[in-house]
């Protein structure tokens, strides 16, 4: 692949001779800005954002069909083009320095009555295969005979079939597909759908022949072009109102524009029966897929009204993405048949610029559904509606007044024999280039796994020696992405990450290869990713999966927590419910892999689970009721009805799909109460039916560390801090405590504890303990913003006798709002706890500095809600740290919701600054509210913060910034929607008051005057006179070190400076000073200074 492009390509524009194909994939490294080796050295030099991006070999898919299109619409156009033409249109669509595409979807035609003037878009007028008698018309309906070889035309669809021949040798998959049964067939007698849209469209008398028609024109393609078609789809989003005719005053057709049909559930069902009775008599061996319905959760509808005998001769399931909603719901759905699953169409405009070929808009809105499907779907093969789009019709006044970006490439519709490259140009957007950074790169037979960030997409290599990284950075500032690559089970000596980038600098530029490092978190790589770019990561030298990558851990226990109810999954009887009981035994399950079926991935993995204190396994009833049921002797002899499949989408919380009944475990209607019951139920992408699990293994204990005096017992801790895989825990401990001997003299005394885990386990614990006298204390610091009382530490560090050091307990003095009304240090005292009663004195350092802003919804403990919320975008996701995300949705079928509100509880109050609402582009839908209204609690109750904020529209995705002047501890965003359009939140940030960096530092080569201040060591100084002396140097020196204690007052310090009536604290007592001082010690019998206190 050449290394450099042509500027004509850059801007979109595909012209010259066909040995120029492409001659433009990559720019001069220099341009593109690839990572450097020296990651170290960008991250300090370009700050830019962070995200850390795990894949999990452990969850792996089948083997990666490949990526397609339909040919139809553009095949139809294009077939008959010159060659120059259409020859670079296939390279740059199926060839492997173009989009690199191995599937085709072959378009059966409908076709309308002879007698019917064309109003079809351009392009889509589809030969049907049919022959009609002469002078046959639109009302003649009852003439075809499927038997009838006069009645076939075999060299219909010239042109669509021009492609067929064109790129047999790079498709490895062929499906045939119908939008229309052909206009004699159908209802209202035309192919672009009936009079009542909402109406079926196949005539019930004509099921038979459609089905027939399918075969045959199947039969007929395969033999005529030596082909094996792979899988036939009578459907093309059937269960819809997209698909209407409207007559003219002359009684001919003007809409609608393309060829499609209504088929509702039930006449689908018939449908089916009927295309497998002729399959089976057929000379095809392909099989059924179904039933490309427009976005999941219709395809959810029409699959679960399906009786299972009908479910059975359906061989693949095809979805379409128009939609997004219940991606999940589809996923688990073909996890419970056990069937392939293909994203089988979507195409989008994703640009706010109409019809733009240089905007990475469209290349990032691209890119980003893409890793959307492959993460959320789990597919075996991703299809382009079609990636070559009429360039007229994108163009503005065409489908749209301000033009459209539909398309990877564009092409006039409407040209002729005559026409050249130069005549008849070929434009690339740069979706295009985008799409490469996948297609290139995942191939089929590599295998997509399973990856922890919502921006990225990962596989590994059909031969298992490496990976595949696809991330999208559709923020405006640069990202350091680190690969954490600690679940391969080897990482060989010399492995490498090399960056391949596409952004408005240059289109899949490779840079130079970064070297895996082994860190203290595992093996690494971090490389730094421009601005709005797309960006394939190719990982070489890893394989395996790493011992303790999967989930399912041998020995391990589990807790399975709701996700919306919070309470941990348990038996109840005979059935199994939600409870709260971090100590119980019934809480905990252990999973035991069961395997996947042959063929498929370990994404589709059995498992059972077995509970703890029962060790009954979890399963169904013949009625899909949830139940407990006794373990096999030999768990691969587990029952259907206990095997479960876990799904997930990365984000650590899983769906678990019984592989018998197909159902869900989910608690019923949402509840959330203690004891509610758990059922299963069809997949709806709800919160209610994805659960966490937990690893809540004991794997040891956080050792304990103790302070006693000589003779007295230490209170050792009745529990200790356990240390689990997926976090931390608090056990009951029982202490071996030696005899009263041990305590007598100083030393260090080693006790040993036992710890009994809920799994009836048991793990040792250690307490160490001091022996010692305390004499002193170390200083303690702390650090707080201008008006900002700070959080003080809980413990000093106190120094016994011996020497050591010991964590005690401390009491400050509370800090006065003078303090810190201004920048500077506040010495506060205390009263440490030295043991036996005794005390000592303790002092914490307070740097006192100018407020800096830090988002504290992202804080431990922050919670959300929403007021309505689309499954699978729960409102959690607006406080993740990501800003370009997906995150909160309120999408739903049919009305949109007026009004939604996102509120955000923060754990304690926080001194607020704004409030920062990253709203989210979902496709070509301006997904924002028309107005927004912050509103703080305020102790307690909710004000208004600011007026309501008008939001425009017609851009790309808005930021709403409010000025929020209040301490608060929560925030809600109140949303206005635009007509009948939901509403996509990215990230809320509640901006907060934090300290500061310490400044101005004093700085070495500096030259101050009188009057400047500066941090240095810990400690304020302000300048006397003109000085470039180091403050501290001298006490008599040109620098004052200027300290407050807790109530404001001055404290006095050595270089400090003080006139007659300066009123200071020293050692506890206040002092004013009777004459001018400096560094004359208050308490001195004949001194400057009186004591106030007595």
């Amino acid at each position: 692949m050449s290394t450099r492009r042509t500027e004509r390509a850059r801007r979109g524009v595909v012209v010259g001779t066909a040995g120029a194909l492409l001659a433009t994939a990559l720019v001069p490294a220099a341009q593109a800005a690839p990572a450097p080796t020296d990651t170290g050295a960008a991250l300090a030099a370009a700050a830019p954002s962070q995200v850390t991006v795990r894949p999990d070999p452990s969850y792996a898919g089948e083997p990666f069909e490949g990526w397609g299109t339909s040919l139809v619409w553009f095949a139809n156009a294009t077939g008959d083009y010159p060659d120059e033409i259409r020859e670079r249109l296939a390279d740059m669509v199926f060839g492997d320095e173009g989009l690199n595409l191995n599937i085709a979807r072959y378009n059966v035609g409908g076709g309308n009555a002879p007698d019917v003037p064309d109003y079809l878009r351009a392009g889509g007028a589809v030969d049907g295969w049919w022959s009609a008698p002469e002078g046959t018309t639109r009302t003649d309906v009852d003439w075809w005979d499927p038997a009838n070889p006069d009645h076939w035309d075999p060299d219909a669809d010239a042109t669509q079939r021009w492609w067929v021949d064109r790129i047999k040798d790079e498709v490895t998959h062929w499906e045939t597909f119908s939008n229309s049964p052909p206009w004699f067939m159908t209802v209202s007698g035309y192919v672009s759908g009936g009079f009542d849209a909402n109406a079926d469209q196949l005539k019930t008398d004509s099921i038979d022949d459609f089905a027939d028609y399918l075969v045959g024109v199947t039969e007929r393609l395969e033999d005529a072009h030596g082909i094996d078609v792979d899988t036939v789809d009578p459907f093309n989003e059937p269960n819809t109102n997209y698909w209407g005719t409207q007559l003219g005053a002359d009684g001919n057709p003007t809409g609608g524009r393309q060829e499609g049909a209504h088929m509702g559930p039930g006449l689908q069902q018939q449908v089916i029966p009927a295309l497998a009775d002729a399959l089976e008599g057929s000379s095809t061996d392909a099989v059924i897929s179904a039933m490309d319905e427009t976005n999941p959760g219709t395809f959810a509808r029409n699959w679960n009204s399906y009786p299972d005998a009908v479910r059975d001769q359906v061989s693949q399931l095809n979805v379409h993405t128009y939609g997004t909603g219940q991606r999940t719901t589809v996923r688990d759905i073909a996890k419970g048949e056990d069937k392939p699953l293909w994203m089988s169409e979507v195409g989008g405009n994703w640009s706010s610029t109409g019809q733009d070929f240089e905007t990475m808009e469209s290349g990032l809105g691209s890119a980003q559904h893409i890793v959307d499907d492959l993460r959320e779907l789990e597919p075996s093969a991703w299809v382009f509606w079609q990636p070559v789009e009429d360039y007229a019709n994108m163009a503005p006044g065409g489908e749209s007044a301000d033009g459209m970006n539909w398309g990877e490439i564009q092409i006039p519709f409407d040209c002729t024999a005559e026409d050249t490259l130069e005549t008849c140009p070929i434009y690339t957007n740069t979706k295009y280039w985008a799409t490469q950074n996948f297609t290139h790169h995942i191939t089929p037979g590599d295998r997509l796994v399973g990856v922890d960030d919502a921006n990225s997409t990962a596989a590994v290599t059909a031969d298992g020696t490496g990976a595949t990284v696809v991330h999208v950075n559709a923020a405006t500032t640069d990202r350091a992405v680190t690969l954490d690559l600690a679940g391969f089970a080897d990482v060989a000596p010399g492995a490498t990450v090399t960056p391949v980038v596409t952004s408005t600098d240059g289109y899949l530029v490779e840079g130079e290869p970064v070297a895996v490092t082994d860190g203290e978190d595992g093996p690494a790589a971090t490389l730094v990713v421009p601005a709005e770019s797309v960006t394939t990561f190719v990982v070489d030298g890893v394989s395996g999966v790493a011992d303790d990558a999967p989930l399912a851990q041998d020995g391990h226990v589990y807790r399975v927590d709701g996700v919306q109810s919070g309470r941990s999954l348990a038996p109840a009887g005979s059935g199994v419910r939600i409870e709260t009981d971090a100590a119980d035994a019934d809480q905990l399950w252990t999973l035991t892999d069961l395997g996947a079926p042959e063929g498929s991935g370990t994404h589709r993995s059995r498992y059972a689970l077995a509970n703890v204190g029962t060790g009954a396994l979890l399963a169904v009833t013949g009625d899909t009721s949830a139940t407990t049921v006794p373990a096999p002797a030999d768990p691969a002899d587990t029952p259907a009805a206990a095997r479960w499949i876990l799904s997930t989408t990365g984000d650590g919380t899983s769906t678990l799909v019984n592989a018998s009944s197909r159902t869900l475990l989910e608690v019923g209607g949402q509840a959330t109460a203690d004891g509610s019951p758990v059922g299963t139920y069809l997949a709806n992408s709800g919160d209610n039916q994805r659960w966490r699990l937990l690893d809540e293994t004991v794997l040891g204990t956080e050792p304990v560390d103790l302070f006693t005096t000589p003779g007295t017992a230490p209170e050792l801790p009745a529990t200790v801090t356990t240390v689990l895989r997926d976090g931390r825990g608090e056990l009951p401990v029982t202490w071996d405590v030696p005899g009263d001997d041990a305590w007598a003299a100083p030393g260090t005394v080693e006790v040993r504890g036992t710890v009994t885990t809920p799994a009836g386990t048991t793990v040792d614990a250690t307490a160490t303990v001091v022996v010692d006298v305390l004499t002193d204390t170390r200083r303690a610091s702390a650090t707080t913003y201008v008006g900002g009382l700070p959080a003080l530490p809980d413990t000093v560090t106190a120094v016994t006798a011996g020497g050591t050091d010991v964590e005690r307990p401390v009491t400050w003095e509370a800090v006065a709002d003078a303090a810190v009304a201004q920048v500077g240090v506040v010495e506060v005292t205390g009263t440490a706890d030295a043991g036996s009663g005794r005390t000592l004195p303790a002092t914490v350092r307070v740097l006192v500095t100018a407020p800096g802003e830090a988002n504290a919804a992202l804080a431990d403990g922050t919670t959300t809600a929403a007021t309505f919320t689309e499954p699978g975008y729960a409102a959690q996701r607006v406080v993740n740290g990501d800003l370009t995300d997906k995150g909160w949705s309120n999408w739903r079928s049919g009305t949109k919701n007026p009004t939604d509100t996102l509120t955000v509880s923060l754990p304690a109050e926080r001194d607020l600054t704004r409030v920062v609402t990253r709203f989210w582009r979902d496709g070509s839908a301006e997904s924002w509210p028309r107005t927004v209204q912050v509103e703080a609690r305020v102790d307690g109750a909710w004000q208004a913060v600011g007026e309501p904020v008008a939001v425009s529209g017609g851009s790309a995705a808005p930021v709403v910034d409010v000025p929020a002047d209040v301490r608060a501890d929560a925030v809600r965003v109140v949303m206005t929607a635009r007509d009948n359009t939901h509403l996509v939140v990215s990230e809320i940030e509640v901006m907060a008051k934090v300290p500061g960096e310490p400044e101005p530092g004093w700085d070495a080569g500096a030259t101050y005057t009188g009057g400047e201040a500066v941090f240095h060591d810990d400690a304020f100084w302000t300048a006397q006179w003109w000085t470039r002396e180091t403050p501290g140097s001298s006490v008599w020196g040109s620098w004052q070190e200027t300290v407050r204690a807790a109530d404001g007052t001055a404290l006095w310090t050595p270089s400090r400076v003080f006139d007659d009536g300066d009123v200071v604290r020293h050692d506890g007592v206040t002092y004013r000073a009777q004459w001018w001082t400096r560094n004359q010690e208050p308490g001195q019998q004949h001194g400057p200074w009186q004591v106030l206190d007595a």
